[in-house]
């Protein structure tokens, strides 16, 4: 049957709406269900998917990544540092050191990314800048330096401090930070390992599991940092690497197995669209 002209007209004139049903589906976004989350593609900055990204809230150790950044920035990281007993008070999470004890910086920096000890942040902080609280305002500086305007940091280990806070994009722009900077490839390079063994100055060795349970679950994730306190709920900061391509995750405020569920969640949507 031929159509008249006429007809051809009249679709043409259509309203573009009537076609949307015919063209490509976006793809829905990824279920997450913590209180907070973002997810970022590394190799061009785009924000990918956001909730409640920009609401203050305690984020635990993920800020020890903040902490290990200073210190490789302050560079000589082969250097020892002598342990003080004020550093070995510190808990709940340590390694277990003696005052007197000496470690390299390198060493420690493996032991606060891989198993979160507290002491070990502690005795960076302190050999770093003095004193713990010195070191929390140099924290808060380079922060404001990366662009993390809505953090301010009280302590090296992310424990309890009113004072203290992030967001999830203020975090994602610190781990944006170290996944593409040179300087930073010992910091990446930690988190990326499954386990650390530690060396104590008595001989004795300890193998450390990292907490970020995504490197032995995921394929193609490669760091980056877990957090738990009460006030916080469960943290996790998480990148994986796919075909060429690169996105990190941040979920804050979550409970029980929520940080995990949502973190591979957002990954895998951000690898595979």
């Amino acid at each position: 049957m031929r159509i008249p002209r006429t007809l051809f007209a009249a679709v043409a004139s259509l309203p573009l709406a009537i076609y949307a049903p015919f063209t490509e589906a976006r793809p829905s976004p990824p279920t997450v269900t913590s209180p907070s989350a973002i997810l970022v593609s590394v190799d061009s900055g785009e924000v990918l998917f956001t909730r409640n990204a920009d609401e203050r809230r305690p984020v635990a150790s993920l800020q020890k990544l903040l902490t290990a950044l200073l210190v490789v920035e302050a560079g000589s990281l082969d250097r020892p540092l002598t342990v003080e007993r004020s550093d070995t008070l510190i808990a709940p999470t340590r390694i277990g050191f003696r005052a007197g004890d000496q470690y390299a910086r390198q060493d420690l920096l493996r032991v606060i990314i891989v198993r979160s000890a507290n002491d070990a942040a502690h005795s960076l902080a302190r050999d770093h800048s003095g004193s713990e609280a010195a070191f929390a305002r140099a924290m808060t500086e380079r922060a404001r330096r990366l662009g993390m305007i809505n953090s301010r940091f009280g302590n090296a280990s992310g424990l309890p401090d009113p004072s203290q806070y992030s967001t999830a994009r203020d975090m994602a722009r610190l781990g944006l930070y170290i996944m593409r900077t040179p300087h930073c490839q010992p910091i990446r390079e930690a988190m990326a390992m499954q386990s650390y063994t530690f060396r104590f100055n008595n001989g004795e060795t300890r193998t450390l599991t990292n907490t970020n349970r995504l490197l032995r679950q995921m394929p193609g994730c490669n760091g980056m940092k877990t957090g738990f306190t009460n006030a916080s709920g469960s943290c996790l900061m998480s990148s994986a690497t796919r075909d060429g391509r690169t996105v990190l995750a941040i979920v804050l405020g979550a409970r029980g197995e929520q940080r995990w569920r949502d973190s591979r969640n957002l990954l895998e949507w951000g690898l595979s669209h």
